[in-house]
């Protein structure tokens, strides 16, 4: 009876264990056991073969939701090699595995990793790297060249812990560690480590699901959706849309904690992928090559991220100051005459305009480094002819060229044949062949026959050049350097670098029956198969290396040759613009988001956009305003050039077949409202120059998101219809179409001031959303933050001329009565100006009287050339209506004026503050004589004010 009765216990403990691991276990479980591959799509028997559940999925459930996953009772990967000793500790070490054998050794799983090692890595005390490596054999790794100390394998006080669970089978978590107490971040004890020679997949339950980040797609919001979706990253030609992976890839994503607290993971893998987010909250990996190898940043702010992950890929590149102005291009415009005809519309309403660009219209057949003889003659000599009207002149490369040429006749196919420098197809010595837009000699290319058509009988074939050859920079830095002898570029576009074809693979055939071509699991990309609108993945680099192993980084490889190129040709600071980016790219490239849409959503999308480059370390972003594809309305133009005049990178550009949409081409009402905009955005140069240059020092975003500033606050989290620049300036912009009586904008609590007027924000209204008035007159709603100094200058119709104008501060003061700022400056043109100490660098310090200028870098020769003649301080105490004077010692200084409007907006003109020196600016009131200011140079020279009526 005794034995009886202890069966019957133990059967009653079993069954409820049993019980409460089913009422434990949700549907969020569901870790995918049988990603669709090879196998087919899964069953009930496949399953239950691969010692998973089946479970079917409930009504409405979302698609992605596996209906055969892992028993979370099991763990499936590895185990920890006997012999090893304690590991549960933060320490750098290396662990050992050996795989398990409960997953089979078929379809994704197959040629698994028997042996593994799992590198951890303290390489600074807020980074750490976590590296898993095939023990018995070497894979392929990216060649992105990161940063970080040669040793620190003793890290002091690491902001974080790697614990391990060793018991039936190994899992790991990262945590944020304060010396006391962890809080796991990264958590890999759910669903299942695969190690495979194609299938790479580590899942993780997440501290939040508050997180951003994966490109490039087209998100529709800037917080990422954990309802069971799913982004694959392989580079393609795809236009933005819903779904799809896009031209760069970028595997890297920020989180807010859920108090507030900000961390970073970057799995640095260039192979096919895709991530799954599920509503635990967790994330799963999969990728078909490479190995898994990740980087923690711990913050703890979004700043301090940012700051980390860009230390580790390297800061952003310094753009021209030029290049900051607006930017104009059409691919269409199919002669210089209508070129011309496009500037001079610009200058007859005085829209401000810096570049006007070239797309491969202006080209011979479409052929790199060449010039159409007939449309575009004279084209030289017009670009030398707008540069002395400050115009500069970027000139579009695409990678593919044509080798269809005759011999000796066309030098890019030539010397890379001499050089040796093309990527060659399987089994081959020769060129791999695709088609892009090079035409065929002596063909007439009839444009109304269907794409298929006219990419079969007109298209020629096309090789692409190998951009980590050694040799690359004697062959494409001699072409593009050639080339300005002949046409002066300021700066170049590259284009269809992810890298495009438009025929599948190879004008023959990818080789059949091979696992590169046709993997075991191909990651949730668009395209039947991995080589859809691209080249061969057996295509080998000049070093054997696989296209499929570097598809995603030949954009990436393109930027830096060509950086150095455009800088050696012109003789100074370059610009480049990339299609397709990688982890590292913003060193030497700018990115605007595609060939988008004229619909108003791209608009909004384009908001989320940037702030996601600003998150991947390229700052230099921007969208076509008002769209490429489809032909734009006058509304949407109007509120997208508005949008677009606070892009960092601000270019209208559209495609060839739809409306002209510059914003002369619309009439005189339109032309002033694009103008008015416009010199709001060279007004606020000097402050967005100064942004670029914190970026290349602590690689802080350009645009920000709202909660970059206030993470604290947790309704700043969703906003993506808001972004400010910098810390001090807040953008609402209308984004709806017939939205003519207000928007909605949400202002987190602090001081504000509407731009336009200075007039303050009611303080009842800090940390809501507020309404504010909308009317077909409204540009965009503006709010600069008290405590904040933006230096300004006076707008013209471009930079070469609103260089040479007087500067200004824009002063708002908090409630403390108190405001900070700074200013870099230097010609804007030379290369490295910073490294050679050739810039002024100014902070700015107010308080409730007085402004200093404080000098901290005195290097520009012509800094003398440049005065502050003027500043406007929002906040002031001061009422309107007294009287003022300015007085040098006991001379009245006549040119020197002082106001307050109604809004409390302190307006000193008619000062002559040198950019080379320091002073202090003051004012005060007293009984005798209103208001009395006073200014100093290095010393105080007393002057009186006494206040005027506005």
């Amino acid at each position: 009876m005794a034995c009886k009765g202890c069966a019957v216990l133990l059967f009653g403990y079993i069954a409820f264990t049993f019980c409460k691991q089913i009422s434990a276990f949700t549907d969020n479980d569901r870790f995918d056991c049988y990603p669709l591959g090879v196998g087919g799509a899964p069953t009930s028997t496949k399953c239950t073969n691969n010692n998973c559940i089946w479970k079917a999925k409930p009504n409405g459930a979302a698609k992605a939701m596996p209906e055969c996953f892992y028993n979370t009772s099991i763990k499936y990967g590895y185990d920890v090699l006997p012999g090893q000793g304690s590991i549960n500790n933060g320490k750098s070490r290396v662990v050992y595995l050996t795989r398990k054998s409960l997953l089979p050794e078929n379809g994704v799983y197959a040629n698994s990793m028997k042996n593994v090692s799992m590198d951890i890595e303290h390489q600074t005390e807020s980074r750490l790297r976590i590296t898993f490596r095939d023990a018995t054999r070497k894979r392929f790794e990216v060649p992105v060249q990161t940063k970080f100390p040669k040793s620190k394998a003793n890290v002091q006080n690491p902001s974080y812990m790697v614990t391990h669970e060793i018991s039936n089978g190994h899992t790991f978590k990262v945590n944020r560690y304060d010396g006391k107490n962890e809080k796991a971040i990264f958590d890999t004890g759910v669903g299942a480590l695969v190690l495979a020679d194609q299938f790479l997949q580590i899942s993780a339950k997440l501290e939040s699901a508050n997180c951003y980040g994966f490109g490039e797609h087209e998100h529709q919001t800037f917080m990422l959706d954990f309802n069971w979706s799913k982004f694959g990253m392989f580079s393609r030609d795809q236009p933005p849309g819903p779904g799809g992976n896009l031209y760069g890839v970028h595997p890297f994503y920020m989180c807010l904690e859920s108090d507030g607290k900000a961390h970073g993971v970057l799995l640095l893998n260039s192979n096919a992928m895709d991530v799954t987010l599920q509503p635990l909250p967790a994330i799963t990996f999969r990728t078909i090559g490479g190995v898994l190898d990740f980087y923690f940043f711990m913050g703890p702010t979004p700043a301090d991220v940012i700051n980390q992950y860009t230390e580790l890929i390297g800061r952003t590149f310094m753009p021209p100051y030029w290049s900051l102005g607006f930017q104009l291009c059409r691919y269409g415009y199919n002669s210089l005459a209508k070129v011309k005809e496009t500037v001079a519309r610009m200058r007859q309403f005085d829209i401000p305009q810096d570049v006007q660009y070239g797309d491969i219209d202006y080209m011979d057949r479409q052929l790199d480094f060449t010039i159409n003889p007939q449309k575009y003659q004279g084209l030289e000599n017009y670009v030398r002819e707008i540069k002395k009207d400050g115009i500069r002149y970027i000139t579009i490369l695409d990678p593919a060229i044509s080798a269809n040429e005759t011999a000796g006749k066309y030098e890019p196919y030539d010397l890379g044949k001499k050089l040796d420098i093309f990527i060659k197809a399987h089994n081959s010595s020769e060129p791999l062949f695709g088609k892009v837009w090079p035409d065929l000699p002596n063909v007439v290319v009839d444009e109304t026959r269907s794409w298929d058509f006219q990419v079969k009988y007109y298209r020629a074939y096309a090789a692409f050049p190998d951009f980590t050859h050694p040799n690359i920079s004697a062959y494409w830095g001699k072409l593009i350097v050639d080339f300005h002898k002949r046409i002066e570029y300021d700066g170049i576009w590259i284009d269809m670098n992810e890298p495009a074809s438009f025929v599948p693979g190879s004008v023959g055939a990818c080789p059949r029956n091979n696992s590169l071509e046709e993997p075991p699991y191909l990651p949730a990309i668009f395209g039947s198969t991995i080589y859809d609108k691209t080249i061969c993945m057996t295509a080998r680099h000049w070093d054997c290396s696989l296209q499929y192993d570097m598809h995603s980084l030949y954009g990436w490889s393109q930027t830096e040759p060509t950086y150095h190129a455009n800088a050696k040709g012109t003789g100074k600071r370059p610009l480049v613009i990339s299609r397709s980016t990688y982890p590292s790219s913003g060193k030497h490239a700018g990115h605007w988001l595609g060939d988008n849409t004229s619909i108003w959503p791209h608009m909004k999308y384009s908001i989320i956009g940037m702030l996601e480059f600003g998150l991947f370390g390229i700052p230099y972003i921007g969208a076509d305003i008002c769209g490429f594809f489809q032909d734009t309305t006058e509304e949407l133009c109007d509120r997208w050039m508005a949008l677009g005049a606070f892009y960092p990178f601000s270019r209208n550009h559209n495609g060839k077949g739809y409306k002209e949409q510059d914003p002369g081409v619309f009439g005189a009402a339109f032309a002033k409202r694009s103008r008015d905009v416009l010199h709001i955005r060279y007004n606020l140069l000097p402050y967005l120059y100064t942004l670029f240059h914190e970026s290349t020092v602590n690689g802080a975003p350009v645009v920000r998101p709202l909660f970059f500033e206030f993470a604290s606050d947790k309704k700043t989290w969703n906003v993506d219809e808001q972004f400010m620049w910098g810390n001090s300036l807040l953008i609402t912009p209308i984004l709806r179409q017939n939205q003519n009586t207000s928007v909605v904008g949400y202002f987190p609590n602090a001081t504000w001031f509407d731009y336009h007027t200075g007039k303050e924000l009611e303080k009842l209204n800090r940390g809501k959303r507020v309404s504010l008035k909308v009317t077909k007159q409204t540009l965009i709603h503006l709010h600069v933050r008290g405590g904040t100094i933006m230096p300004t200058q006076n707008p013209a119709n471009n930079t070469m001329f609103s260089r040479r104008n007087p500067m200004g501060l824009i002063i708002a003061l908090n409630d403390q009565q108190k405001a900070q700022g700074k200013l870099f400056w230097d010609d804007g043109e030379s290369i490295d100006t910073v490294g050679k100490s050739q810039y002024q660098h100014m902070n700015f310090s107010a308080d409730k009287d007085t402004v200093r200028f404080i000098l901290t870098k005195n290097g520009y020769s012509a800094a003398n050339k440049f005065n502050f003649e003027h500043l406007k301080v929002f906040g002031t105490k001061m009422s309107p209506g007294t009287k003022l004077t300015v007085k040098n010692k006991n001379s009245v200084v006549k040119d020197a004026k002082c106001s307050i409007d109604k809004n409390g907006v302190l307006m000193i003109t008619g000062l002559k503050l040198s950019l080379d020196k320091e002073h202090s600016v003051h004012w005060y009131q007293d009984t005798s004589s209103g208001c009395r200011i006073s200014f100093s140079v290095i010393t105080w020279l007393l002057c009186t004010c006494i206040l005027g009526i506005v």
